[in-house]
């Protein structure tokens, strides 16, 4: 009964810290303007099903879709496993499905411990891409200590996860086949029965071996779930709904300001009544609030793995603008916001803003809107709404924007196109040909 109360105050702190911390990122999403993202539903389903269920995405790169494919698969079913883990940690019972699910049992486990293996041989590859090889795309100005140290601790964590579940379930089978204790005959096990010869023989031992390998398996599983609220790994849960709420119009389409919609058809129609008079806050946007709450949701979706940032031309050319960064600095911000709301209420004024404080003009304007890091998103990011609704700002609060393109307003105001010819003058090249 001791053990079972433990687990039990353990388990239901860790859900509470979870709920605690999943609230305020949930608050801090809501901190955005409101969106639509619930029509189509149909269509929401078929590419959320397909982009984040089927990671259809990752294909792009076929080595590194195998090796997540293992970690994702891995990381569902053996779930499975942590379910029989918490009804016995509850109730003290021990492989409680051993019995209902009969010889299928047997070949659940045995699925898990070559799941196991295969989340170990993605682990420690994905660390030596990171750490031995270096690969170009997960290095950056962005990639500073922490979302380095991130990934690794995730990885090292998932390892030793892996490796305490093998070890536990090799002294359960010594045990099993000692005939000790409760330690019934449930289950094959393929893998870990290669590891029982490394272990004592005595049953003592083997006992605090598998006790203990159980209570470091749960617990750095509850442990794991709450570091994810801190981790760029959050997005496990985020990119179901962030790819169920994904934008259906054509990429790069531009969205009108109905205050300014409004402007120009009562300029065309004296007679035009708009729906609302409301004006809005700000045209464009300057600071996390003026982005959407889908905005947001995707600043915590983003995995940094950097294929959007690998594959930006800007980037490629030297240029200060990461695409990648532009989704870290909204999620600093938006946090910071958040963290400023828990110490010092709501009407607390920082003085900061996304922009120059974290995002600078230069790499906004290095951007040439190709869509190229949208495209490569594996779960459907779009860093180019962020930037160009900073750019509405500049141009259209700020009048701020370059000289090449204040010229090409200027003639598109007075020639009606983007050229320095007149209207009149379009067509003598004709007579010079």
């Amino acid at each position: 009964m001791i053990g079972q109360i433990i687990f039990i105050i353990i388990l239901a702190a860790a859900v509470y810290l979870f709920s605690k911390n999943a609230g305020k990122i949930r608050r801090n999403i809501l901190l955005g303007r409101d969106t639509n993202r619930s029509d189509h539903r149909a269509e929401r389903w078929k590419i959320m099903a397909k982009v984040a269920l089927g990671q259809s995405k990752m294909v792009k790169r076929p080595f590194a879709a195998v090796m997540h494919f293992f970690i994702y698969v891995g990381f569902v079913i053996i779930n499975v496993e942590v379910l029989e883990i918490m009804i016995d940690g509850i109730f003290g019972s021990h492989r409680v499905f051993s019995k209902p699910l009969g010889s299928l049992y047997g070949l659940l486990i045995g699925g898990f411990e070559v799941l196991a293996v295969m989340v170990l041989i993605a682990c420690v590859t994905f660390l030596a891409r990171r750490n031995i090889v270096h690969l170009k795309r997960f290095t950056g100005v962005e990639m500073t200590s922490w979302p380095k140290s991130d990934a690794n601790y995730i990885l090292i964590i998932e390892i030793l996860l892996m490796t305490a579940f093998l070890t536990m379930n090799a002294a359960d089978h010594k045990l099993q086949l000692l005939n000790f204790g409760h330690y019934i005959k449930a289950g094959d096990f393929p893998v870990s029965a290669f590891i029982g010869p490394l272990l004592p023989d005595n049953t003592a031992a083997l006992e605090i071996i598998e006790r203990t390998c159980w209570w470091f398996h749960i617990i750095g599983i509850l442990a794991f779930l709450n570091y994810l609220p801190y981790s760029k790994h959050f997005h496990i849960l985020l990119a179901f709904p962030n790819t169920w709420y994904s934008n259906l119009n054509p990429k790069g389409e531009f969205t009108n300001m109905d205050s300014v919609t409004n402007e120009v058809k009562a300029m065309l129609d004296p007679s035009f009544v708009p729906e609302t008079t409301a004006e809005p806050a700000r045209f464009g946007v300057k600071d996390v609030t003026d982005l959407t709450w889908k905005n947001l949701m995707e600043a915590y979706t983003c995995t940094e793995c950097g294929r959007c940032t690998s594959v930006c031309p800007a980037n490629q050319t030297g240029k200060l603008l990461s695409p990648r960064k532009i989704m870290m600095d909204t999620r600093d911000r938006v946090t910071e916001m958040g963290n400023n709301l828990d110490k010092h209420g709501k009407e607390y004024k920082d003085d900061k803003s996304l922009l120059d404080n974290y995002i600078t003009r230069e790499e906004l304007w290095a951007c040439t809107t190709c869509n190229a890091c949208v495209d490569a998103c594996p779960v459907n990011i779009n860093p180019l709404e962020i930037i160009t609704g900073m750019r509405r700002y500049i141009v259209m609060e700020e009048s701020q924007a370059p000289a090449s393109l204040n010229n090409m307003f200027g003639n598109v105001e007075n020639n009606g196109a983007p050229w320095k010819y007149s209207q009149a003058d379009r067509l003598n090249w004709k007579e010079n040909s």
